[in-house]
């Protein structure tokens, strides 16, 4: 019987976000071009003796309380549909910044859910497990099954798109983070259509061109976050001019995704800020080691 099972719980990107409208259940329809990319927390799930506990590392990395965490929420849901008691004790190795729109307590939550799954035998398919991840946060499923999609409802009707041409990112991330709900409240103030950004993204991608691909990024919410937190402006203009073939905000923000060709010209982009890091598109959203 397995006792301890390691994992690595990728981050994504939105290569495109357009919001469609705001729906009856006061969430809104959105249609997104999801990306997973290299940039991982690392989870550690073993069988404990009873009940949860959650160690997470570094010691000074910023958490709510426990019960408010994705990955609590997740555990609680196994119990829930199993329902047989889930002992465990999760580490948390956190290197995804919470608060930048990099889907980082998702995937973290998608983690949990395989883990356990694993760990315990509960012998639930991936539909289930989406099923559950969605009662979580709409990105959520994504995350589960990763790799290039398109998300549409809220985020979490998936489609399969096709792999990016190769390219590499940097991420940059101020210190100030965004509340979600507040981004979408202010956007449902605005007047302005955003600029289409999904079709040209997927087309591109079907093409496999990519600077037709990275022309095409973009991201409806991107106007309001960046009036509130300027950095997200001032890193997308630098990284351009370091040579970026294309550069959006991912999600709500707050934090910036420029596209280079090569390794190295990404390594070479001289932006600073609290959080800087270069990674690459995968083809998961979870791995057991």
């Amino acid at each position: 019987m397995t006792e301890r099972i390691l994992l690595r719980a990728f981050a994504k990107v939105n290569y495109a976000l357009e919001v469609r409208g705001l729906r009856d259940d006061g969430y809104h329809e959105v249609s997104s071009v999801l990306q997973s990319v290299s940039l991982v927390d690392e989870l550690e799930i073993e069988r404990s003796g009873g009940g949860f506990e959650l160690l997470f590392e570094p010691e000074r990395v910023e958490v709510g309380p426990v019960e408010e965490n994705t990955v609590y929420k997740a555990w609680a849901l196994l119990w829930e549909a199993s329902g047989h008691e889930l002992p465990v004790r999760i580490r948390l190795h956190k290197k995804i910044p919470a608060g930048a729109g990099l889907g980082g307590g998702s995937a973290d939550a998608a983690a949990v859910l395989i883990g356990m799954n694993e760990l315990f035998g509960l012998g639930l398919g991936e539909e289930d497990l989406w099923g559950i991840g969605a009662r979580i946060g709409a990105d959520v499923p994504f995350c589960i099954s990763g790799g290039t999609a398109l998300g549409e409802g809220v985020g979490d009707v998936l489609t399969p798109l096709p792999t990016p041409p190769d390219h590499h990112l940097v991420l940059a991330k101020p210190g100030r983070s965004a509340d979600t709900g507040g981004i979408y409240r202010l956007y449902d103030g605005r007047l302005a259509a955003g600029k289409a950004s999904v079709d040209p993204v997927v087309s591109a991608l079907r093409s496999g061109s990519l600077p037709g691909f990275a022309a095409a990024v973009g991201n409806d919410l991107e106007p309001v976050t960046a009036e509130l937190v300027p950095e997200v402006t001032v890193y997308k203009r630098e990284m351009l001019r370091a040579g970026a073939l294309g550069a959006a905000m991912s999600g709500t923000g707050t934090a910036v995704f420029g596209i280079f060709g090569a390794e190295e010209a990404a390594a070479g982009c001289p932006l600073r800020a609290p959080f800087v890091g270069v990674c690459e598109p995968v083809g998961a959203g979870v791995v057991m080691l």
